[in-house]
């Protein structure tokens, strides 16, 4: 059965209030349980359910997580294919005090999302002190049912359409560009990334990984939106961004998040890139699309 709530939890005896009841309950009704949560809470859920060793698989969100588009494909789907046939109970928290401006929107698309592709019960907790005030509000229109102070109830603001479409920031005015068209211009496009990515200090796989990454990117938009498009790489503070810019449309809000089936063409790019980055977020709407990678640097 599915059902997707939010547990608003003030402290981590509240958290743990929460989040046992719920995996007790899933193991009792012989459901498969994965516990993805950050490090600190982790560990305090093992501790709570250690007499439910082996009953519940833990996964660290600080890392699995790190890229929230990684998730549904690196370790929601994977987890419920390993236990294809049994009704699955997943606790998931992907935004947590620390995660930045910048990483929020992906979390808040991630969640918008989850209905569309997870079978069974999810419980996503919110540490409704420790949060900003806004990013405790968005979780009503991302989840039909919100449990708070021991008592569930319905979101009337229940709305995931609103979590798909915050833009990026703009590309900042000082980065460098390369504009592309043909297959041909895919080995520019190589060395200009290659190029940029040791000037930030990337170590030789980091920076073939985000070359392997633009090149999937920029070759999906020669095959599919004419015009080419446009490579953006610049520095912050340790971490290097590449940006591919093309004027096309991305119309499935899965692209990038399901693995495509092994006899498809295609498909592939946008799940290599979410593989391969630290972080990516993507804008999409008609007549403009844009992928935004995120490597972290040493500079």
């Amino acid at each position: 059965m599915r059902d997707h709530p939010a547990l608003l939890y003030q402290d981590i005896d509240d958290f743990l209030r929460g989040a046992t009841a719920f995996a007790r309950a899933a193991v009792t009704a012989g459901e498969a349980v994965l516990a993805a949560v950050p490090d600190k809470n982790l560990a305090a859920l093992q501790d709570a359910l250690a007499d439910l060793d082996g009953e519940i698989r833990y996964v660290d969100m600080t890392v699995a997580g790190r890229n929230p588009g990684r998730i549904i494909p690196g370790t929601l789907l994977p987890f419920a294919a390993l236990h294809a046939g049994r009704p699955v109970a997943i606790i998931q928290e992907v935004v947590w005090p620390g995660r930045t401006a910048v990483e929020y929107p992906a979390c808040l698309q991630h969640e918008a999302l989850l209905d569309l592709v997870v079978p069974g019960a999810v419980l996503c907790p919110y540490d409704a002190a420790g949060l900003p005030d806004a990013w405790v509000r968005d979780v009503w229109c991302t989840h039909p049912a919100i449990i708070a102070a021991g008592e569930r109830r319905a979101s009337a603001l229940y709305n995931p359409a609103a979590g798909l479409g915050e833009p990026l920031p703009p590309v900042p005015a000082g980065a460098a560009t390369t504009a592309f068209a043909t297959v041909a211009d895919l080995t520019a496009v190589r060395g200009f990334t290659g190029w940029h990515a040791r000037q930030a200090g990337l170590s030789e796989i980091r920076a073939e990984d985000l070359v392997v990454a633009v090149n999937e990117l920029a070759e999906n938009t020669i095959l599919h939106s004419p015009g080419g498009g446009v490579v953006a790489v610049w520095s912050e503070p340790h971490v290097l961004v590449c940006q591919v810019d093309d004027g096309g449309q991305i119309i499935d809000p899965l692209a990038g998040r399901i693995p495509p089936s092994a006899t498809s063409e295609g498909g592939r790019g946008l799940l290599l890139a979410n593989q391969l980055c630290d972080f990516v977020r993507i804008d999409t709407r008609p007549g403009a699309t844009s992928i935004r990678l995120h490597m972290d640097s040493v500079r």
